[in-house]
């Protein structure tokens, strides 16, 4: 047995298993296409974010606190709760947040084709424009997994990807509100995209519970008021 030869291609599989890793699932990766992790420096801005929802009624509670602070937030929404909750929307809207797409149903969408990717997006942005009578310009993937195909797709759509540079961490279960916030807070910079989450993206609504998200927020927003930030859509930063 060649086992000089069997060892190099072990590690140019392992190359290449880490190359595909990085390039699909490594937020800041701009391996498949660019994608906006994080402002222009200069403005002392930062973008609050929440993916997965709309659901009932965190999501309303989190606009409640959001009204009364004074802050302007960024909404990734899947498309079927977009169907089913379309005045979560229509409220967004008013209150002059930002809406942004994640999809219809919430997939990975590694190995999915391009013709899934697309109906995911189309079915989304159609679902928003039937709640709000807008259509996103921003789109964020499920669990921030790209796959090859997704950009040209965006592109034709004339849309912009946009990861996240900073996240507090708020679906891993163990974590409570202070632990959210120091994590949300860690690495807080000028052009921050803060990643939260206010529903239950492929799961039912009921089956995820982020009301420790919403008891983080004060402390996120007074912490990063505290050093001269203020908060923006993502839009702004296009």
């Amino acid at each position: 047995m060649n086992w000089p030869l069997i060892i190099v291609i072990l590690m140019i599989v392992g190359w290449a298993v880490g190359l595909l890793y990085y390039g699909v699932a490594v937020p800041d990766s701009q391996l498949l296409g660019r994608s906006l992790v994080r402002g222009a420096r200069g403005g002392k801005r930062v973008a609050l974010t929440f993916d997965d929802g709309p659901t009932p009624p965190v999501t309303n509670q989190i606009l409640d606190w959001l009204k009364d602070a004074g802050v302007t937030a960024t909404f990734f929404v899947n498309g079927k709760l977009a169907d089913r909750y379309p005045e979560c929307l229509q409220r967004m809207v008013r209150e002059r947040h930002t809406i942004g797409n994640h999809t219809y149903t919430h997939p990975f969408l590694y190995l999915k084709t391009r013709g899934r990717m697309a109906c995911e997006i189309d079915s989304t942005q159609d679902a928003v424009e039937r709640a709000a009578a807008v259509r996103p310009r921003l789109f964020r993937c499920p669990y921030g997994v790209r796959w090859f195909g997704l950009f040209s797709l965006l592109r034709e759509r004339g849309m912009v990807p946009v990861q996240w540079s900073d996240t507090g961490f708020d679906w891993v279960r163990k974590n409570r509100p202070g632990d959210i916030a120091r994590l949300a807070l860690d690495h807080i910079d000028d052009g921050a995209i803060i990643l939260l989450h206010d529903g239950c993206g492929r799961h039912e609504p009921g089956e995820v519970d982020h009301t420790d998200t919403l008891r983080a927020l004060p402390t996120i927003v007074s912490e990063i008021r505290e050093r001269g930030f203020t908060f923006v859509s993502v839009n702004d930063f296009l």
